[in-house]
């Protein structure tokens, strides 16, 4: 398999004036000295023009003559070469992909809509122009091969009562998300001589058919979770009020009263409207 040329033509500057003098000279030629065989320089003038090739920066030339691939031109100028050659732009400035959002299964098997952020650029411009139909479209069809097995890797998200906190999701773990992605469309776009600057996921969400349903179970377990905090607020506080009656003698209090005090308190502290006062003003039993 060939591998990329790097070619420098003649510079086209000095081709340029050849080819003004050459095209207006058999002109004049023509007009004063009333001969026909200028016309063969003036037809060579006009095939000497079609061998001038302009490079913008950050842009390529691919050289080729009658399908045999030549080199090709990555340095920006004006260059003058076999007018016979064919020549194909490929661009070098890098380019961002924004994908379709597309349904996928995460891991769990729950649907969700993904898509990614691509920033590419073509390295080997010799892949990129004959190892592929179209280098563009392979970029695009790639992309969203590697987002659906992305996808498939991990769940979307992991809740409290799975056991699974500490592992990778792609709602979460967005560093290690996007190194795996990268790694991935690496390996599919090496082929087509493109690298990849950054691959991003740009939108994540549930699939409609079950986002409610979804958002009901994270509420749920953010409710348990905010829960969890306040029982262990609510028994410490207990607690610490137990060991300071006790410690400065304030009230003795037996088992039965401990418990009803313990059982008021966490009452109090853990409801979810204010607690009503009951003013007691019989014996401490009634």
């Amino acid at each position: 398999m060939k591998s990329e040329k790097i070619i420098k033509p003649a510079s086209g500057y000095l081709m340029l004036l050849v080819f003004f003098i050459l095209f207006i000279g058999s002109i004049v030629a023509m007009v004063k000295l009333k001969n026909p065989i200028f016309i063969i320089s003036l037809v060579g003038s006009i095939i000497m023009l079609f061998g001038f090739i302009l490079v913008n920066p950050n842009t390529s030339k691919v050289v080729l003559l009658f399908g045999k691939y030549i080199g090709t031109i990555k340095q920006n100028g004006l260059y003058w070469a076999n007018p016979f050659y064919t020549k194909k732009k490929i661009s070098l400035r890098a380019s961002n992909f924004d994908s379709e959002r597309l349904k996928v299964n995460d891991k769990l098997g729950n649907p969700v809509m993904i898509s990614t952020i691509l920033v590419w650029r073509v390295t080997d411009t010799y892949k990129a122009a004959f190892d592929v139909d179209n280098y563009e479209n392979f970029v695009r069809v790639q992309t969203d091969a590697a987002v659906r097995k992305l996808a498939s890797m991990y769940p979307y998200d992991n809740f409290a009562d799975e056991g699974h906190e500490e592992d990778i999701t792609l709602r979460s773990s967005v560093n290690e998300v996007s190194e795996t992605l990268e790694k991935e469309l690496e390996e599919r776009l090496s082929i087509a001589g493109i690298e990849v600057l950054e691959a991003r996921i740009g939108y994540l969400a549930y699939a409609q058919e079950i986002a409610n349903a979804m958002l009901k179970r994270q509420q749920a377990t953010a409710i348990v979770a905010a829960r969890h905090k306040i029982v262990e607020g609510a028994v410490s506080m207990v607690e610490m009020a137990l060991e300071e009656l006790n410690k400065k003698e304030i009230v003795e209090l037996d088992e039965e009263r401990k418990a009803a005090m313990v059982s008021n308190l966490m009452i109090v502290l853990c409801g979810d409207k204010d607690a009503s006062p009951v003013v007691n003003t019989g014996t401490l039993n009634h």
